[in-house]
């Protein structure tokens, strides 16, 4: 399974419109999406302080402030094809 990573903090408007795309694109392509608080984790905070949200795929980054769901779609499409 394709694994999705949400780098995020509370209170960040952009983090919840990335969110919302996942969302949406979940509902017509699975994946295993984790959403991580960079408040929660010392190395997140220190790599992603300024620069949330970020979006990984399968541990690559394919995302920083903002994502449409097409980008979103076509890197689960790279994803699939290198499984």
């Amino acid at each position: 399974m394709i694994r999705v990573t949400l780098y995020t903090r509370p209170g960040c408007h952009l983090c919840e419109l990335v969110e919302r795309v996942l969302h949406h694109v979940a509902a017509k392509r699975p994946f295993e999406l984790e959403i991580r608080n960079i408040d929660q984790n010392a190395d997140d905070l220190e790599k992603y302080r300024n620069d949330i949200p970020v979006v990984t795929v399968n541990g690559r980054e394919i995302a920083r402030h903002r994502l449409t769901a097409a980008a979103m779609e076509a890197a689960l499409d790279e994803a699939g094809s290198n499984i």
